[in-house]
């Protein structure tokens, strides 16, 4: 009996470490691009205006400048905002899953590392969603399969030109009163 016993407790903490060191790789997405920094930005703008699905750009933010005003150093970071009122419309008026408006607006990272190589950072949103039951799961879902959209490159076609400040919104592309910035 001891055995049973040892043997559920040893499996559970070895469920529990797997989770801890792997949770983060499941509820975010790395990609590496194959662009410098403002031309995968640029090229990200320019999909989500194309996706459809009501999404609207509704910033670009430079995090690295505070970290730089505070006399720091670090490598460029771009966050790219964008919203769509077809997904977040019912997630706002519904009271028992309202509190999600912190993941709004959708971002996506673009970062350069320490390796020269420029990166792509995401949400799961697909996953994200299933946390909070069928009508969030479903919504994320169709979020999920657009930020597909949003990161696909055709390098055959010229590089478009970054937005950098967003139509409607304070200088600096905050997004504060952009169409669309949920």
């Amino acid at each position: 009996m001891l055995k049973v016993i040892g043997g559920f407790f040893a499996g559970v903490v070895v469920v529990g470490l797997l989770a801890y060191n792997y949770m983060g790789s499941l509820m975010f997405r790395e990609v590496v691009s194959p662009f410098g920094e403002e031309e995968t930005v640029a090229r990200i703008q320019q999909n989500i205006q194309n996706v459809g699905n009501g999404w609207a750009l509704s910033g670009l933010r430079n995090p690295g400048k505070a970290v730089e005003a505070a006399g720091g150093n670090t490598l460029p970071v771009m966050m790219i905002e964008a919203c769509s009122t077809k997904y977040s419309g019912p997630i706002l008026k519904d009271d028992t899953v309202r509190f999600l408006s912190i993941l709004m607006p959708c971002k996506v990272a673009v970062y350069k590392k320490n390796d020269g190589k420029t990166y792509i950072g995401l949400m799961n949103a697909g996953l994200m969603g299933k946390m909070f039951g069928p009508m969030v799961g479903e919504i994320m879902g169709h979020v999920a399969q657009d930020q597909a959209k949003f990161i696909l490159f055709d390098p055959s076609k010229p590089a478009p030109e970054m937005i950098k400040g967003m139509p409607g919104a304070p200088s600096g592309g905050s997004g504060a009163s952009a169409p669309g910035g949920c």
